[in-house]
């Protein structure tokens, strides 16, 4: 047991000097002043624009829940515009036609705009998620809860994508 142990410290330690001698640093470390690092100094000065519709709501709520971590009030300097849209597709269909299980997809193409004369765009890109529910027969109010919380968590992991994705550009930018 003590070798293995020794081992799994070893290894441990081995892992982090070889990760460290490469140059990584994780995206949201400190540098020193009051706040975060870089990445999270820039997502905090994002405004993100109004998304449409009820899943347009649960991603927009989502990112900035994520932009806003610090809770200090900042001053703005970038608008973030996202489109997006969530289709679903029966994928368990029986021989009557009945639908039992349905995919949820979720796509989301953002912009990044700098608050500034010319409203340049600084960077953009796309996220996606996709995420499923079992479709029981005779129960539509379940159904409908089982429905929304899938739209959650695609709304959830397509605001992680974005999220990470604008982290890595203000990380770049430095």
């Amino acid at each position: 047991m003590r070798v293995y142990r020794r081992r799994r410290i070893f290894g441990s330690l081995m892992g982090a000097a070889a990760v460290a001698g490469c140059g990584f640093q994780p995206m949201y470390l400190p540098d020193g002043k009051a706040g975060g690092g870089p990445a999270q100094e820039g997502l905090s000065e994002i405004s993100v624009a109004i998304i449409p519709n009820r899943p347009g709501q649960l991603l927009r709520q989502a990112l900035q829940a994520r932009f806003e971590r610090g809770g200090a009030a900042v001053a703005r300097k970038y608008d973030l515009y996202v489109a997006y849209g969530i289709s679903q597709q029966g994928v368990g269909i029986q021989p009557d036609s009945s639908v039992t299980r349905t995919r949820i997809v979720g796509n989301a193409s953002w912009n990044l705009l700098a608050q500034d004369a010319t409203r340049s765009s600084l960077t953009s890109g796309t996220a996606r998620s996709v995420d499923g529910v079992d479709v029981v027969n005779e129960q539509f109010f379940a159904a409908d809860i089982n429905v929304e919380a899938a739209q959650k968590r695609v709304a959830e992991t397509i605001a992680d994508q974005i999220t990470l994705q604008l982290a890595a550009y203000f990380r770049r930018k430095v």
